[in-house]
């Protein structure tokens, strides 16, 4: 959706490690910049402009994720991951070449990430993933649950690799926070948007 993203670069809103609240495991999360659907309570309504916020090379984005050898996995989120599907997959092919999974959230649905209507390159980024949690986030069927990976009925998991289907054990109602060096604060989980950021 941003024409402004250079080849071998993404546009992204924000990024941790060692996050074990956002799939299995301890794992790095991508915030990418950028989404359509302005969902009411949406937990990143920073993500939605498609204006440039960080860019970064997806050279320089493997680096830094693999540095960290804490990260087992990664998890996209946003935004929304399928508008930049193309460079997240070829980031998600560099990570998997290095033994770690990936699994992305979604405002679509995978039958309509499969369709002729889905963002250019979602086949791309769809063929890379371990899990995908589809579905947008839907204020009156929110869950708070300790049980529940996901944080609205609506929306399902969808595990592609079958080592993963005992690994679903992240709660949608548990929170980080994430101190930076700089002293910044990065809240992730279900209650991300508490005024702590």
């Amino acid at each position: 959706m941003n024409e402004n993203i250079p080849p071998g670069y993404l546009n992204i809103m924000g990024y941790v490690d060692e996050s074990e609240v956002n799939g299995p495991g301890c794992r790095a999360v991508v915030w990418v910049q950028g989404c359509l659907r302005e969902c009411p309570s949406c937990f990143n309504p920073d993500s939605w402009s498609f204006e440039t916020n960080q860019l970064i090379s997806i050279e320089e984005l493997a680096t830094k994720i693999l540095r960290n050898k804490r990260n087992q996995g990664v998890t996209f989120s946003g935004g929304e991951p399928f508008w930049q599907a193309y460079g997240l997959s070829l980031l998600a092919k560099k990570l998997k070449a290095e033994g770690l999974n990936v699994m992305s959230f979604s405002g679509f649905t995978l039958e309509e990430l499969q369709s002729a209507k889905a963002p250019p390159d979602a086949k791309l980024l769809l063929a890379e993933l371990d899990i995908l949690i589809d579905g947008p986030f839907v204020e009156s069927q929110k869950i708070n649950s300790p049980d529940s990976p996901v944080s609205s009925r609506n929306q399902r998991v969808h595990i592609f690799n079958p080592a993963l289907k005992d690994q679903i054990n992240w709660a949608s109602d548990q929170i980080e926070i994430h101190i930076l060096k700089d002293g910044t604060r990065i809240v992730t989980g279900f209650w991300g948007q508490l005024g702590l950021s």
